[in-house]
């Protein structure tokens, strides 16, 4: 297992400012660093592939659906821009050296209706998720998709639903990803989730219960890796959590970070946490 840290420790909007935070990553023992992707037209393409390059970092993508991008809108028009913005994802993922993306690619985030999902938008959300397997495989690209709490979605909320969804789906470049804050929410164990998805987990999101310092709240890391030696797990755990710094009013840590938690602690302090239960478990 390897170990890595996401931009989001420190922006949800990555620039060209941001590229020099890579270079000091590997000293941290981090091999993998992990870029959200909102508008892939906004992300510095070019200066990303040089940075991973430079660094020897592993690049890993975490996509979010913008507003009005909804692969399961009844309309159908609709659904064919949003099965065209995740092609443009992975083909800009593609581009700055990423094989993995991830992320609740099947809706938005917040889009919820008030009631469960029906049997149309479950097959809506199957058939986008098939129709990118020729950019995948054009690209060498493994599709991870993440359940997400029930306050975020109503379409896939735990481990046990995304297995379904990939089985559904069908195609062996798309798997689950775990973040175990979500999973902290919906699951009745962490590690029964992870047995769950098993040859399914293709990532790993190691996030604290409030998105803080790994290992300074109620998660279950310990058990967390223990469990995934047992179903060999051969991925990258990225640590995902938010930390606050003045410079960067509009992250998710400026609205919810500990004051006193930087997005270097995030990072730091969470990969010598992970090394630690890497060595010992």
């Amino acid at each position: 297992m390897k170990i890595g840290v996401s931009a989001f420790a420190w922006t949800t909007t990555f620039t060209d400012r941001h590229l020099g935070l890579l270079a000091g990553m590997r000293e941290h023992g981090i091999s993998c660093f992990e870029i959200a992707m909102f508008d892939p037209a906004s992300l510095p393409l070019a200066g990303l592939r040089r940075a991973f390059d430079e660094s020897g970092l592993e690049a890993s993508v975490c996509a979010i659906l913008p507003s009005g991008i909804n692969p399961i809108e009844a309309s159908v028009s609709a659904r064919k821009k949003a099965q065209e913005h995740l092609r443009r994802c992975i083909e800009a993922a593609a581009e700055f050296g990423a094989r993995l993306i991830c992320g609740p690619v099947y809706a938005p985030i917040g889009y919820l209706p008030g009631r469960r999902r029906n049997s149309d938008e479950w097959a809506w959300a199957v058939e986008c998720m098939q129709g990118l397997g020729d950019a995948l495989e054009a690209h060498g690209m493994t599709l991870a998709v993440e359940p997400v709490n029930r306050s975020e979605t109503f379409l896939l909320n735990s481990a046990a639903e995304a297995v379904e969804f990939c089985r559904a789906i069908g195609h062996p470049r798309v798997g689950v990803t775990i973040d175990t804050f979500h999973a902290n929410i919906e699951e009745k164990s962490l590690t029964e989730a992870v047995l769950l998805a098993g040859k399914h987990l293709k990532h790993m999101h190691m996030s604290e219960n409030d998105r803080g310092l790994l290992g300074s709240g109620h998660v279950d890391f310990p058990g967390i890796v223990s469990t995934l030696k047992a179903v060999e797990y051969d991925g990258c755990l990225m640590i995902e959590g938010f930390g606050y710094s003045p410079d960067e009013p509009n992250s998710l840590g400026a609205r919810w970070g500990d004051l006193n938690v930087t997005p270097e602690d995030v990072a730091f302090r969470g990969a010598k946490y992970l090394q630690g239960l890497l060595q010992s478990s």
